[in-house]
């Protein structure tokens, strides 16, 4: 078995959004501080963070939140985790491998014929290419196979 999703995920889906969130909460309450201390009221020091944390966390929502802790490919099949569930998806079952890499993170979306645990879509990021918008050669043989396994 060889790993085909990025090992950055468990960064990207849980200490990112704590760093990001975090430090706009301390940025808001340092600057509630200073704001009262100094008995003056400046919105644009608690509207910015606050935009900041929403437009933060749909952006992350949209793709980062929906990826799969870890997906495995196991020769005729992927072997596919996300927090305490693991399913195990034939490559027959794959209907379309959707591969963005110009996203950060590189996003690979599987679309099945039959739903598994995780549903009809399976999003993984792709392992993180030293060559910045550069395919990934795992995910394009992987692609290849899933054709193979169409044809035969």
């Amino acid at each position: 078995m060889r790993r085909i999703s990025s090992r950055t995920t468990f960064f990207n889906k849980r200490v990112f959004p704590v760093i990001w969130f975090g430090f706009l909460a301390f940025f808001v309450v340092g600057s509630s501080f200073a704001m009262i201390a100094k008995g003056e009221l400046q919105m644009a020091l608690l509207l910015i963070p606050t935009a900041m944390a929403v437009f933060g966390y749909f952006l992350m929502k949209k793709l980062v939140f929906d990826l799969m802790d870890e997906v495995w490919d196991d020769g005729d099949m992927l072997i596919v985790k996300n927090k305490n569930k693991e399913d195990r998806i034939p490559l027959s079952e794959i209907m379309n491998i959707s591969y963005s890499y110009f996203t950060n993170p590189p996003r690979v979306t599987l679309t099945l014929r039959h739903p598994c645990c995780f549903g009809t879509e399976v999003t993984f990021s792709a392992p993180i290419s030293f060559i910045p918008f550069g395919k990934s050669p795992i995910i394009d043989e992987l692609i290849l196979r899933v054709d193979a396994k169409r044809r035969g």
